[in-house]
């Protein structure tokens, strides 16, 4: 429909943006000729950077997230000035995916026009739920796919489409440098590059050094040509704001000093991505990372603590999830692990062969 104009708003964590975005593919494909925008925060931003599916990308910054120096008050004033410009793009549809939404709720009825169509997950428990006026119970996707349930909210526009992969855009500067130092490395072009990314939010999702060090020599005595690229979040455990996993990757680092293992902090998610874009296959724990491998097209291993794995496993990519009935990812062995990842890709190896031939 040409000049119709719609907002897509999401400020939560990577993975969620990331479930977003074959919603975001949904709408270009049905409405080739709307403009379609997005209203995210400045650390998943990068997420949608490149985007072929979005016309603009509205970023704003939480004060959490502010840079050193800058002042609350200086954060408040460019974000109200924000809201005053998209307010002027008067929006016919303004999309609220996820169902923790109290901060977008808020966004959408600061820029929303009195013609708006404000449409986002509702309990139908409570009359009253501005400034949504088209609502979806959630009830009915609590145990799907957080991709599935975001797709959801289309079918109030009639769109019944199953939704497609997640997508992200490496930026190919970045990508080149990620790629020269595993070519100063001396990484084997020709073998297989697995990514292990070691950094986990939640405590149950935090495996061990000494697992990923016995990971690393099982998968390298399964495949002799294999070599490893070293995920994972910089700074210093203690840290109360941004604890980091610098301590647990050297350790990781000296454990596997006779493998072909290149470390690859990465400060920035575009260094993550870019890092991501190179490897064959990912091992990690459920999060971020887990997702953007997905949204790269890598298969995924993936260590499931105490979250909901039918929610939140690898999107549309070969995978296998690991979970342990203790829900902690500790009562995981090594073993499983490799055998694991082992049998993943052995199955990827045929359907590519199958596919080729």
């Amino acid at each position: 429909m040409k000049g119709l104009r719609i907002l897509v708003v999401r400020r939560d964590n990577i993975g969620d943006l990331l479930c977003t975005t074959p919603l975001i593919d949904t709408l270009r494909a049905h409405y080739p000729h709307a403009q379609i925008d997005a209203l995210v925060n400045s650390y998943n931003a990068p997420i949608l950077a490149g985007n072929p599916a979005l016309n603009t990308i509205h970023i704003y910054t939480k004060g959490k997230h502010r840079a050193e120096g800058r002042s609350r008050f200086g954060v408040f004033f460019d974000t109200a000035r924000l809201i005053w410009k998209m307010r002027q793009q008067r929006y016919d549809l303004i999309i609220l995916p996820g169902q923790a939404i109290k901060n977008a709720r808020k966004y959408a009825k600061w820029i929303m026009s009195s013609h708006s169509k404000v449409i986002g997950f509702i309990d139908p428990k409570q009359a009253r739920q501005d400034p949504i006026n088209v609502g979806v119970d959630p009830a009915p996707y609590r145990a799907r796919h957080e991709a599935e349930k975001c797709q959801a909210l289309l079918t109030t526009l009639n769109i019944t489409d199953s939704p497609g992969p997640m997508r992200v855009f490496p930026d190919p500067a970045i990508s080149a440098q990620a790629r020269l130092c595993l070519s100063q490395a001396g990484i084997a072009a020709n073998g297989r590059l697995i990514g292990l990314h070691i950094s986990a939010r939640r405590p149950k999702q935090r495996w061990p050094a000494e697992n990923f060090i016995a990971l690393a020599h099982a998968l390298h005595a399964l495949d002799p040509a294999s070599g490893f690229v070293l995920f994972w979040s910089p700074g210093a455990g203690d840290n109360p704001q941004h604890p980091g996993d610098d301590e647990k990757a050297e350790t990781i680092m000296q454990g596997c000093r006779d493998l072909p293992l290149v470390p690859l902090p990465t400060h920035r998610l575009e260094e993550l991505i870019g890092g991501l874009s190179l490897v064959d296959s990912l091992i990690c724990s459920d999060g971020g990372a887990m997702h953007l491998a997905a949204a790269l097209g890598k298969p995924v291993v993936s260590l499931f603590g105490d979250s909901v794995a039918a929610h939140w496993h690898p999107w549309a990519v070969p995978h296998v999830v690991m979970q342990a009935d203790s829900r902690d990812v500790r009562d995981i062995s090594p073993e499983q692990l490799s055998q694991a990842h082992h049998a993943l890709m052995s199955q990827a190896d045929v359907a590519a062969a199958t596919s080729v031939g």
